[in-house]
C-alpha cells in the first residue's frame, strides 16, 4: 500500500510514517517545514519527502497513493487537500489509520492529560519492554532509550501517548477516542489548547468519551488530586479504578501513593522504593507512579517496574543536558504551558540547589501565541534567577508588560541574535540555562553553546 502522508513532520505523523514504513508499506509524505531531526529520521527509513503542499504532488511524487493520511494541521484551502477532495481520492486521518492499521486486537495503553504524556509513555514502555514484553509504541518524543519515537511489533501490548488535541479537519474529536485502550492513564486535566476548545468543561467532555471507550474490565489509573478529572468520572465510569497521588496529600483517596523519597504503597502496603531514578522533580515521580501501576494491569510486577526504571535513560528534550560550555550547562525542555514551566523549574531548583539559572522561554504554542494564560507566567517563573522572553513581531501581546512583576529579572527580545547576545553576556561559570519551547527556537540551542564557547 502507498500512503502519502500530509503534515509529516509532526511527531505524530512522524510516527505514523515510521510505522507504515516497518510494516513495509511505501509511504511517502509532505511538509510546510522539513527539517532535521525528523526530516532525517523519515529520509533514514527512506520515505521520500516534499517540501509545501503543492496540487502538483498528485501527478507525481504522489501518484498511484492508495490513502492519503492527513494530519490536523491541514485545514480547508490547503491546495494539495483541494486536489484531493476535487480527486475523491480516498484519504484519513492519522489516529484512524493507526486505529485500524495497527492497534486493532491489541492491548492498548494510553496515556492521556495536559501533562506528562511524553514522559510518562516513554516509562511505560521501558518497562513493558524490560519485562520481555515488546510492545509497540507511538511517542510525542525521543525515548533515549529507544532512540526512535515509535515502533511497531507483532507483541499484544502497544503504548500510545493520548493526545486530546483534535484529530483532523473533518473529523473534531480529540485523538484519543480511536485508540479503545484497556489501560488508560488520566494524568491530570487542565485548560490548554485555546485555539479550539473554548473552556476546560470542552475538554473534560473529550476525557469523557475517553472513558466510554474503556471496557468494563479495562483500567483507568486516574491522578486522584485532580479536580477536573474527579468531575470527569462523575459524569459515569464503567471500568475499574486506581487512583494514584502522593503519599503527604490525605484528601485524593489514592490506592497508589509515593513519598517524597520514592517509598510506594498500594493500599497502603509498601511495594518498594523507586530509587535509583534518573529523573528529577516531584512531577516526575508521579508519572513514574502511573507508569507503574500501569504496567502491574498488564501483569509486569512492581519489583520489575522499579529494575525497569532504575536504568532509565531519559527523553529528549525533557530537562534534557544539551551541553556544557566555559562552565554554563545547558538544558532543552519542551515546557510551554505555565503549569509545566512552574513544575519544570521546581525540578531543576531542586536538583542544582542554589546554582543561578537562566531561564529562555519562547511563548510558541498556540495557547500561548493567544495570550489566552500570560497572566499566570510571572508566578511560573519565579523560581528562575533571571528570564529572558523572545517575541517575534507576531505574537500579538506584549511580554514587557506581561513579565513586568518581575521587574529587572526579565527581558524581552524580538530579534534572535540579540537574544542569544544578551544570555552569553548575562551567564557565568556554574550557571545553568533552561530553554523552553515546544518548537525549534531557531536552533537557539546550538547556537548559544556555540556562543557559549566563544566567551572568554
Amino acid at each position: 500500500m502507498h500512503l502519502h502522508i500530509l503534515g509529516i513532520c509532526g511527531t505524530f505523523m512522524g510516527g505514523i510514517a515510521a510505522i507504515a514504513r516497518q510494516r513495509g508499506h511505501t509511504v511517502t509524505g509532505c511538509d510546510a517545514n522539513v527539517y532535521p531531526p525528523m526530516s532525517t529520521q523519515l529520509e533514514t527509513l527512506g520515505i521520500e519527502l516534499t517540501v509545501g503542499y503543492d496540487a502538483a504532488q498528485l501527478g507525481n511524487v504522489a501518484k498511484g497513493t492508495d490513502v492519503f493520511v492527513i494530519g490536523n494541521a491541514i485545514s480547508r484551502g490547503n491546495p494539495l487537500m483541494e486536489a484531493i477532495l476535487d480527486s475523491g481520492a480516498p484519504y484519513t486521518s492519522g489516529p484512524q489509520w493507526l486505529a485500524e492499521n495497527e492497534l486493532a486486537g491489541k492491548w492498548v495503553l494510553a496515556v492521556a492529560g495536559t501533562h506528562g504524556k511524553t514522559t510518562a509513555s516513554a516509562l511505560l514502555a521501558r518497562i513493558l519492554d524490560h519485562a520481555g514484553l515488546e510492545p509497540g509504541f507511538l511517542i510525542g518524543g525521543v525515548p533515549l532509550d529507544f532512540g526512535v519515537s515509535a515502533r511497531t511489533a507483532d507483541s499484544a501490548f502497544f503504548v500510545i501517548e493520548a493526545d486530546e488535541y483534535d484529530t483532523a479537519f473533518f473529523d473534531k474529536r480529540s485523538k484519543f477516542v480511536h485508540y479503545r485502550p484497556r489501560t488508560a492513564i488520566l494524568n491530570n486535566l487542565e485548560y490548554d489548547h485555546a485555539d479550539i476548545f473554548p473552556d476546560v468543561a470542552a475538554i473534560e467532555t473529550q476525557f469523557h468519551h475517553l472513558v466510554r471507550t474503556v471496557p468494563h474490565r479495562g483500567r483507568l489509573i486516574v491522578n486522584g488530586g485532580d479536580e477536573a478529572l474527579r468531575r470527569v468520572l462523575a459524569r459515569g465510569c464503567w471500568s475499574e479504578i486506581e487512583r494514584f497521588g502522593f503519599a503527604a496529600v490525605q484528601d485524593t483517596g489514592a490506592d497508589w501513593t509515593i513519598g517524597v523519597e520514592g517509598a510506594i504503597k498500594l493500599g497502603g502496603a509498601p511495594q518498594g522504593v523507586l530509587s535509583p531514578f534518573p529523573l528529577i522533580g516531584r512531577h516526575n515521580q508521579l508519572n513514574a507512579l502511573a507508569a507503574i501501576a500501569a504496567a502491574r494491569h498488564a501483569g509486569v510486577p512492581v519489583a520489575e517496574s522499579l529494575a525497569a526504571l532504575a536504568g532509565f535513560s531519559g527523553i529528549k528534550r525533557r530537562l534534557e543536558v544539551r551541553g556544557t560550555a566555559n562552565g554554563v550547562t545547558l538544558y532543552d525542555d519542551f515546557a510551554h504551558h505555565p503549569t509545566a514551566i512552574t513544575a519544570t523549574l521546581a525540578a531543576l531548583r531542586g536538583a542544582v540547589g542554589g546554582a543561578r539559572i537562566l531561564a529562555v522561554l519562547e511563548p510558541r504554542s498556540n495557547t500561548m501565541k493567544l495570550g489566552t494564560m500570560k497572566a499566570q507566567l510571572p508566578a511560573s517563573l519565579a523560581k528562575a534567577d533571571r528570564v529572558f522572553c523572545y517575541a517575534p513581531s507576531n505574537l500579538g501581546w506584549d511580554p514587557a508588560a506581561t513579565l513586568a512583576p518581575l521587574r529587572d529579572r526579565a527581558s524581552v527580545y524580538g530579534d534572535l541574535p540579540q537574544l542569544i547576545e544578551a544570555i552569553a553576556r548575562e551567564a557565568r561559570s556554574g550557571d545553568r540555562v533552561l530553554i523552553m519551547s515546544n518548537g525549534g527556537f531557531g536552533g537557539i540551542q546550538e547556537k548559544l553553546l556555540t556562543r557559549l564557547a566563544a566567551t572568554t
